[in-house]
């Protein structure tokens, strides 16, 4: 490891899932060798949380898609314990069972949860963001209630599909065309016709609720219909977990903001769905897996090393849903009809050019190598 004065000796990871995972695994490739704290609310260890939606939901007896390798950065783990408070002036970690932990250098991880939209505690509503969500609404469906999703976006239209694939009675609660929000009405429309093709009921709305109409929980929306079913799923986006920062000085507007390096102060880093950073022309969160990865490698560098590089981000997107599958690259949604780079225009590779010589490619049902799909999104001379 590269020195230079006041080099951390203990720095502490909050958050343990990938962002926190990697975060770790870069210092110690850094040649960082001092000891590191990994603090996480959960009681396992990391896991892939974007197999919850896509395998986990469908894969019979196999429980085993969502496991990571095991870690080797060789840290103290305090699993279990969720971080409440941060006292950036004394450099000390406050835990929910009342120790503190110091630190000369902190990584912030700390994610998302799920939006609700029915009551706080409300028992009724499920939502997919951990482990334990997964494996509830997995025990859930497999005695084939009648299940409603609220949200059209991919999480929505993946949990519709285990529904849908576990013989479930399936309703998928949208504001437009499932997915033509994040993806575009092209990519959007194999998944919507496929979905409705295995017997997926969509129904679109400007507003929906989850209320308490006889004892029972169930979803109305705008007009004043009323969607009644055994089993409510909202996946509606997320909040970042920022609360325990609230007296810190480190929230911006409510935001943990980072700069291109990855900080928020010298000594602290933030990465992962937790985090808001500059990319685009704007500072926003990316919750996606690839973007936690890129930034805890980047942010844990910036730590150790003042000239470590910034960010060079590139939205990388996938999703399987009713028998298909989509990876993208580059920005989306996407407007208007692609160039067909291999195959076709429902099975194959995709481009769509922009005006700025950037471009978002596609890989709809089609298998190709990442590396090869990023070439495709290489600036036109």
């Amino acid at each position: 490891m590269s020195t230079h004065r006041n080099a951390p000796r203990e720095i502490v990871v909050v958050g343990n899932g990938i962002a926190g995972l990697t975060a770790c695994d870069t210092l110690r490739a850094e040649g960082f060798d001092g000891r590191i704290t990994v603090i996480g609310d959960e009681t396992v260890a990391p896991y892939s949380r974007p197999a919850l939606s896509k395998a986990l939901l469908r894969d019979g007896d196999d429980l085993s898609s969502h496991l990571l390798p095991e870690a080797t950065h060789g840290a103290d783990e305090r699993r279990g314990v969720a971080a409440v408070g941060l006292d950036v002036d004394r450099q000390r970690v406050r835990l929910a069972d009342g120790d503190e932990v110091p630190y000369d250098a902190l990584v912030i991880a700390t994610g998302t949860r799920a939006r609700r939209l029915g009551p706080p505690g409300g028992s009724d509503e499920y939502t997919v963001r951990t482990l334990a969500d997964a494996l509830a609404l997995r025990a859930r469906l497999a005695s084939r209630p009648s299940v409603v999703v609220v949200g059209g976006g991919p999480l929505g239209m993946e949990i519709a599909s285990g529904a849908v694939g576990a013989g479930c009675a399936t309703t998928l609660v949208a504001k437009g065309m499932p997915l033509a929000a994040q993806l575009g009405a092209w990519l959007a429309t194999p998944f919507h016709d496929a979905a409705r093709a295995q017997g997926l009921t969509i129904v679109t709305t400007g507003a929906a609720e989850v209320v308490t109409r006889d004892g029972a929980s169930v979803v109305a929306l705008g007009d004043g219909t009323v969607i009644e079913a055994e089993v409510i799923v909202t996946a509606i986006g997320d909040a970042p977990n920022v609360e325990w920062l609230a007296t810190s000085g480190l929230l911006t507007g409510g935001a943990l903001v980072v700069d291109r390096r990855g900080l928020v102060r010298p000594t602290i880093a933030a990465a992962g769905d937790v985090a808001a950073f500059p990319h685009a022309g704007r500072v926003a969160r990316v919750p996606l897996w690839t973007s936690a990865i890129d930034q805890a490698k980047v942010s844990a560098a910036a730590l150790l090393k003042p000239d470590a590089p910034e960010l060079a981000f590139q939205q990388y997107f996938w999703t399987e849903a009713f028998g298909l599958s989509l990876k993208a690259i580059g920005p989306t949604p996407v407007v208007g009809e692609p160039e067909i780079v291999e195959g076709t225009g429902r099975q194959g590779v995709l481009r769509w050019r922009q005006q700025d010589g950037s471009a978002t490619a596609a890989a709809l049902d089609y298998r190709l190598p990442i590396p090869k799909l990023r070439r495709l999104t290489a600036h036109r001379l």
